[in-house]
């Protein structure tokens, strides 16, 4: 759960806060007993708690299909992260994970923790592949394909342009938005949405990830990973991990703006393919992570913390996303917040300011012409109450039990221990 002192600070996140420990708690209860099923389903709440949780509202048939495409990509996505890896070992892996994916000997030593783990034991995951519907093992395999071929190419090719940079975006997340809209099809209950629109979900969510994790893929060793555009980042410094030196501040911040307007040319085809889902539970699937990367962006915006760390909306907050995300009115209302909290942080003289405000104003009213976006309670209200005495005490109360109780359960534990 996230800290006291933030807690303290916003005091409308202790609920959904509690009401998300206790998902993820129930989520794990939850793990198939099946060997192969409750590796997956360990795997996937390691690699990413917030997708896991958002997972489980799925229908088993579908839920079992995404968690596979995800571990099917994570893992591929694992050997082109590793840049320990010789290129003339890891350009045929990628092109021929299709391939593995049906193998249920095949396993490859790489990664690092948990992304280690997945790798080694593989073969879990080839099995639970195995036993899907044969349209989601297609489409699994056709998107694992497509994205390996093209992590291939890019191994020995820099981010030069706007072009390469969306290109590279499709091959690793536009074409996972391809995939998922596939497998929503296949399970009978959505429409196969256009490629262009969930090329841009894709794209929206990679473009904000390379954009918030400058300095970790910077910083990656043996070797820096590179993807930002040169055509972008050459207008302001020569190399681009001068970007991260403190007398380039100003510069580094003018760079990053220019990032994140390019990363909003998505939003309005976002918003379209959200508002065509028609099944409850794809929808949340959908819209909480693009409500995140929106957030996400106006978190980054001309905040030079991007080049000193990892910039991340509090976990508080990333509660309430989960928990009142239910409608597209919930979307709208999010997308609107966010993008006035942006557009209070443009600095009219920053060199992109005319082309952000002008990509600000298309989203703000997409969201204002559907009417919508009044139905939800906001997420940046200026004037959320700090706590006074009497909340305090209810916390302290509060916490007070929760520990009680553990204390109570360690007693009895130990009294077993004696007895045994």
């Amino acid at each position: 759960m996230g800290s006291w002192g933030a807690i303290l600070r916003h005091p409308g996140d202790f609920y959904p806060l509690m009401k998300l420990k206790m998902a993820a708690s129930n989520a794990e209860k939850q793990i198939p007993p099946q060997p192969h099923w409750a590796f997956c389903y360990s795997m996937l709440h390691k690699v990413s708690r917030s997708f896991a949780l958002v997972i489980q509202q799925l229908g088993t048939e579908l839920r079992d299909a995404v968690c596979i495409f995800y571990l099917v990509l994570r893992a591929l996505d694992t050997v082109e992260d590793d840049t320990s890896i010789p290129t003339d070992v890891k350009v045929p892996i990628l092109k021929a994970f299709h391939q593995h994916v049906y193998d249920k000997e095949w396993h490859f030593s790489c990664g690092t923790k948990e992304y280690k783990v997945l790798m080694d034991q593989f073969h879990h995951v080839s099995m639970a592949f195995l036993e899907l519907g044969k349209s989601y093992q297609e489409a699994i395999e056709d998107i694992t394909k497509r994205m390996g071929v093209g992590m291939a190419n890019f191994i020995c090719k820099e981010v030069e342009t706007i072009d390469d940079y969306d290109e590279y975006c499709h091959y690793v997340a536009g074409l996972v938005g391809l995939g998922l809209s596939k497998l929503f099809h296949a399970s009978g209950a959505e429409d196969l949405a256009p490629d262009s629109l969930s090329n841009s979900m894709g794209l929206f969510l990679q473009k904000t990830n390379i954009i918030r994790d400058y300095l970790e893929d910077i910083n990656e060793i043996p070797k820096s990973r590179m993807f930002w555009p040169r055509q972008i980042w050459s207008k302001y410094v020569n190399k681009l991990e001068d970007l991260k030196c403190e007398e380039n501040s100003e510069k580094a911040v003018r760079c990053l703006n220019d990032m994140v307007t390019n990363a909003l040319t998505h939003v309005e085809d976002c918003l379209t393919y959200m508002s065509a889902l028609g099944d409850p539970s794809i929808f949340r699937f959908c819209a909480i992570p693009q409500i995140m990367a929106i957030g996400t962006l106006a978190l980054c915006y001309n905040n030079i913390e991007v080049f000193k760390g990892i910039v991340k909306i509090r976990r508080g907050l990333t509660a309430k996303v989960i928990d009142r995300t239910r409608t597209m009115a919930d979307v709208y209302g999010a997308f609107y917040d966010f993008s006035c909290m942006l557009k209070s942080k443009v600095d009219k003289n920053d060199p992109n300011a005319t082309k952000t405000l002008s990509r600000i104003e298309i989203t703000q009213k997409a969201c204002r012409d559907a009417g919508l976006r009044n139905k939800r309670k906001s997420y940046i209200l200026p004037s959320e109450p700090r706590y006074g005495f009497v909340p305090v005490v209810v916390l302290l109360i509060i916490l007070a039990i929760i520990l009680a109780q553990f204390l109570r359960s360690r007693s009895s534990n130990y009294c077993e221990f004696l007895s045994a």
